[in-house]
């Protein structure tokens, strides 16, 4: 099947009693057809075999399901780019920035840092605009310049982690400091004594979440 016919195959397969739940578990901020990922994930798998073939990442699809009022259809869109992040282009991560900040909550967020981990890793240049991100007056992008730092391991550009999150010490957002603290939890496996450095030099900013998620493998 083609994209195009996957998304909407999925419209026949809602279940309006796990819609309803699933709707709940995020707020009731969107809609849903209450489709379970496993079944999502298998009916996407054909269509993404052809996809890879073409090595064009096609953003119109991408806009169609950013303009659907289920939340599958954006989840379809996420799981798309992750299987084409090899084909995707500097120029690209403007187009997912519009993706992060548009129908944004911490699920579809969290799904594109890892598309923009590995992007960025790819191609080191873009560290810049992770930079900018991390000073944008709109949260998801800064959540993203701190997410896009978990899994690196020894590849860590530890000035660049230290400024992404300096530059969201002092903030009383959940998702900020959520993401501080799991971002230095991670590190902390690779380089604990980079992390109880961290801790010490800002402790006076660090919100106690932040420590607690960061302090556990220490």
């Amino acid at each position: 099947m083609t994209l195009y016919q996957v998304y909407d195959t999925m419209v026949g397969l809602a279940d309006l009693e796990r819609s309803e739940k699933m709707a709940a578990y995020m707020r009731h901020q969107f809609d849903f057809l209450g489709i379970p990922a496993p079944l999502r994930r298998q009916q996407e798998k054909t269509a993404f075999k052809a996809a890879k073939q073409t090595k064009t990442v096609d953003w119109d699809f991408i806009d169609h399901c950013w303009q659907s009022n289920y939340r599958e259809h954006q989840y379809f869109g996420i799981d798309y780019l992750v299987v084409m992040e090899p084909f995707l282009i500097a120029v690209d991560l403007a187009k997912i920035e519009q993706l992060v900040i548009t129908k944004a909550w911490w699920d579809s967020v969290d799904a594109l840092s890892e598309v923009v981990r590995k992007l960025v890793r790819r191609l080191p240049a873009l560290k810049v605009e992770m930079l900018r991100w991390s000073l944008d007056d709109n949260l998801w992008l800064r959540r993203v310049a701190i997410l896009h730092q978990l899994l690196q391991k020894e590849q860590m550009d530890e000035p660049l982690l230290e400024e992404i999150l300096v530059n969201n010490l002092g903030s009383s957002e959940f998702f900020i400091n959520k993401a501080i603290g799991w971002t230095l939890r991670d590190y902390a496996k690779t380089n604990p004594q980079w992390v109880q450095d961290f801790l010490l030099r800002y402790q006076t900013s660090l919100a106690p979440l932040t420590v607690r998620e960061a302090s556990k493998y220490l």
